[in-house]
């Protein structure tokens, strides 16, 4: 029977909730730099960002509400590597619209995707289901590693 603990479940989500809206919040021109660069073919329209990233967020906050509530003696380690993925995703939108450093943010995003593997090796070893709810955050990061890239070629 499956029992969810509401309290944890809302601090998950708020944490991953939280920490992008605050990232949205103080990289509020976003929309408007994304329209003045020059990018890639497949680059969405701007719109398509805060759906995805919500959508996202959504699954990172179940998936930590997993670890945090699974009990397993693994659990402290991955949620570190979770916080430090999130905190590389805080920093990315500020580097990138805010300071408009296209490959600083690159390398960024690089150690970003290289933490969020961990992570997802980390979350596989106590709760697989855990794991697999972040593979689309790990498919869009890898996206968006493309896309900053061809930012950085495109806008020399």
């Amino acid at each position: 029977m499956l029992v969810i603990k509401l309290k944890p479940l809302l601090a998950s989500l708020g944490i991953t909730l939280g920490a992008g809206a605050a990232a949205a919040l103080i990289s509020s021109g976003s929309t408007d730099i994304y329209a003045d660069i020059a990018k890639p073919a497949l680059a969405p329209p701007a719109i398509v960002f805060p759906i995805v990233w919500t959508i996202l967020y959504l699954l990172m906050g179940i998936s930590l509400y997993m670890i945090q509530t699974s009990g397993s003696p693994k659990r402290d380690r991955a949620l570190k590597a979770f916080g430090a993925q999130l905190l590389l995703n805080f920093i990315w939108p500020l580097v990138f619209f805010n300071m408009r450093q296209f490959a600083i943010a690159l390398m960024i995003l690089i150690l970003l995707w290289l933490a969020a593997a961990y992570m997802i090796y980390l979350f596989y070893k106590i709760k697989p289901a855990a794991a697999y709810l972040q593979i689309p955050y790990f498919l869009w990061l890898t996206f968006a590693a493309y896309l900053n890239l061809a930012v950085v070629l495109l806008n020399k």
